[in-house]
């Protein structure tokens, strides 16, 4: 029995009648006894975030949410705090769905919870919930030169994508681009110094953000003469990067109109079975891995081995002889086999609103705990308190 199952069944024997927002209710009362137990400690501080939008998908998964859980029991086992949130105010830097927007920051704290993020490990919580996230946002804002905004990789591929230009200065040519796109930067650094955090997991295309974080809180440190927010290091993960099934030059994605290209978490045996015999391979007889020459096949290989949690040499060895048909049958048993215990559980949570629920409020409680100090602080070093 899982963690929350056994959560939810002990709240339901000592109050047969409690549901919804009072199981809620409970669950926080007895988080909280616990807290305000705990004796104070100074212990390293890791923050990671993840955004609600779209359907979690196998890259999710082996490339963040894996990582994630892996990093929770480490960071358990050497006490340090750990902090998951689901970044909402990052998400509506691009027009949403209000209700669909809501459902999905639900479905994503489902699926962490279902893939083995544990609240009693972890702090996991809303990013919007936490207001200092928005304040100490604006207050960096102010001190952050624009030029430092319009150099970052993603806000040129936006204009560049969006308008054929590179330049910000051309106010027609940004016609579309909302502010939140070339700032939301800020808001990560803030995300991050918010709890004064030094340890960041990160893959490689997250580097310049970090260390605009790093640059935002040296600039902060000179303004208010004082080295208040330490510089906080990356912590490279082994990032698996899953690629598009329909074309292995991209990155599986959930913003692809077709979804065709990518696995779920999720999908149906039939639906995983019909998506993995339409992926691209190629005409060479035999199941080889070369990122070069086979780069779709390499894809099957290395999603193969990740859910398999074999070394690709093995994958290889095994299926050498197999047809590009037979490999596609073997893979197709292994994602079933591994994504059928999260499915089941998920299910299961989406039944379970009020432990959801309350897992996200205490979430938020203690963040802003945590957070509220900090940000007492910064506004008294800017004259604001």
């Amino acid at each position: 029995m899982t963690l929350a199952a056994r959560s939810v069944t002990l709240a339901r024997q000592i109050l047969p009648k409690v549901q919804g927002a009072e199981l809620c209710k409970f669950r926080n009362a007895r988080f909280m006894t616990t807290a305000s137990t705990a004796k104070p400690k100074e212990k390293p501080i890791i923050f990671s975030g993840i955004q609600p939008t779209g359907q979690p998908h196998l890259g999710n998964y082996l490339g963040a949410i894996s990582n994630w859980v892996a990093l929770q029991e480490q960071a358990h086992k050497d006490n340090e705090t750990l902090l998951f949130s689901i970044v909402d105010l990052h998400a509506i830097t691009l027009p949403q769905n209000p209700d669909k927007l809501r459902r999905e920051r639900h479905d994503m704290a489902i699926t962490l919870l279902a893939c083995g993020i544990d609240p009693e490990k972890c702090i996991l919580f809303e990013q919007s919930r936490v207001s200092g996230h928005s304040e100490l946002a604006w207050i960096l804002n102010c001190v952050t030169p624009v030029g430092w905004l319009a150099r970052m990789t993603q806000w040129k591929s936006k204009l560049g994508v969006t308008k054929g230009i590179k330049s910000i200065e051309d106010v027609s040519a940004t016609d579309g681009l909302n502010l939140g796109l070339l700032a939301y930067p800020v808001l990560m650094a803030a995300d991050i110094l918010l709890y004064r955090a030094t340890k960041i997991p990160v893959g490689e295309d997250q580097i310049q953000h970090l260390e605009l974080a790093r640059d935002i809180a040296l600039t902060f440190n000179k303004v208010v003469k004082k080295p208040f927010f330490p510089l906080p290091r990356p912590m490279i993960t082994e990032t698996k990067r899953v690629m598009s099934l329909r074309d292995p030059s991209k990155k599986m994605a959930k913003s692809d109109p077709s979804d065709q290209t990518r696995i779920n978490l999720v999908d149906t045996p039939d639906i995983i079975s019909s998506k993995i015999k339409r992926a691209v391979t190629d005409s060479i007889r035999g199941i080889s891995y070369d990122r070069d020459e086979r780069p779709a096949v390499a894809n099957l290989v290395e999603i193969y081995a990740a859910m398999n949690r074999v070394s690709v040499e093995d994958v290889v060895k095994e299926h050498a002889d197999s047809s590009n048909a037979v490999f596609k049958e073997a893979l197709v048993d292994v994602l079933v086999s591994r994504l059928k215990p999260i499915q089941e559980e998920m299910a299961r949570l989406d039944k379970e609103d009020g432990y959801v629920r309350s897992v996200l409020h205490f979430g938020a409680t203690r963040a802003t705990e945590m957070a509220r100090p900090n940000l007492k602080e910064v506004q008294k070093l800017m004259g604001l308190c």
